[in-house]
């Protein structure tokens, strides 16, 4: 595997070994040791997979600490637009984000530590996406960042999105600090 640290730091690239012949191919998706080797320990307890069609936006989300979740996210069949924004409040880079494609054709796979805004865009219809966690899903942690404001250059129209309520009406990053301070007092 390839292990390339993005210009956020914690976030990674993965690109796995494809070993392919005229039966198909193989590859390990996930190797503990070398996952550890160049990112760290971290205990995954969970594998969730969602299906999508083109143009549903999911995201940006991120859980209140000290719910968050780190996630190693690929795609098993079509195509996305993975997105993480920085939402460690002392570090460098917030407010800054990442935006890589993955897809069931290139295999690729981003790692996106705790303290990120996570969300994708999906390009392809019937995709499939999928992603191990290392924290549970905890409700009344969850919350959102919207989509359209924090700079990211999506690929397709707003108006051409499909969208959950919940992400509709997720409040814009700049009130991302105010919130996180009512929150904390």
């Amino acid at each position: 595997m390839t292990f390339t640290e993005t210009s956020l730091q914690g976030v990674w690239i993965i690109e796995p070994k494809v070993f392919t012949d005229p039966r198909g191919y193989f590859m390990e998706s996930f190797k503990q040791s070398e996952f550890e080797a160049h990112i760290g320990k971290i205990d995954f307890i969970q594998d969730n997979e969602s299906q999508s069609g083109y143009g549903v936006l999911r995201g940006l989300h991120y859980q209140l600490p000290p719910f968050e979740q780190s996630k190693l996210v690929r795609v098993i069949r079509g195509k996305v637009l993975d997105v993480a924004v920085d939402i460690r409040r002392h570090s460098p880079t917030f407010g800054q984000h990442v935006a890589v494609e993955l897809s069931a054709e290139n295999k690729r796979q981003l790692f996106v530590p705790r303290g990120m805004a996570h969300g994708f865009l999906v390009l392809d219809n019937h995709t499939i996406f999928t992603y191990k966690v290392d924290n549970a899903y905890a409700p009344q942690a969850e919350r959102g960042i919207r989509f359209d404001s924090a700079g990211i250059s999506w690929p397709i129209p707003a108006d051409q999105l499909i969208l959950s309520e919940k992400d509709s009406a997720a409040p814009p990053f700049s009130e991302f600090t105010r919130i996180f301070n009512e929150l904390n007092e």
